[in-house]
């Protein structure tokens, strides 16, 4: 008797080989619809210019936006970067001193903004979604 060989289905085979092009992400295991928080790191003292701190934030890809490490603010220059993982959400930033600045809601990806902070309280939103999509921090 001759050994026959058994054939896998295309379609199962496609699909073998797209689960396997996804593993090896860096998201510790989580889900799609959650985002890794953001975090405030002190670069150097602000000086003025591009130096002084960073703010990292992020907006989707579910309908999640975070701006993390915001509990003591102090006024000064600030780069403001954004990962923005969605195209139906934006991340938009305003308060005191005439803070404005967003991303747009079509595109995706990172964007950075610099941006002075004075005393108050800012509010950041997803313009589409500002009724569940929003926070806010206070610099001192």
């Amino acid at each position: 008797m001759i050994p026959t060989r058994t054939l896998v289905p295309l379609p199962i085979l496609l699909l073998a080989l797209a689960l396997a092009g996804c593993g090896g992400g860096s998201d510790n295991g989580a889900s799609g619809d959650q985002t890794r928080t953001a975090e405030t790191t002190q670069q150097s003292p602000a000086t003025g210019g591009d130096s002084g701190q960073t703010l990292n934030g992020s907006v989707g890809p579910g309908f999640v936006i975070s701006l993390a490490g915001t509990e003591n603010l102090t006024e000064g220059d600030y780069t403001l970067v954004i990962d923005d993982k969605a195209s139906i959400h934006n991340f938009h930033l305003t308060g005191p001193g005439g803070v404005d600045v967003a991303t747009d809601i079509v595109e995706k990806g990172k964007k950075s903004f610099e941006i002075t902070l004075v005393p108050g309280t800012y509010t950041y939103v997803c313009d589409p979604h500002s009724s569940s999509m929003n926070g806010t921090f206070t610099v001192s």
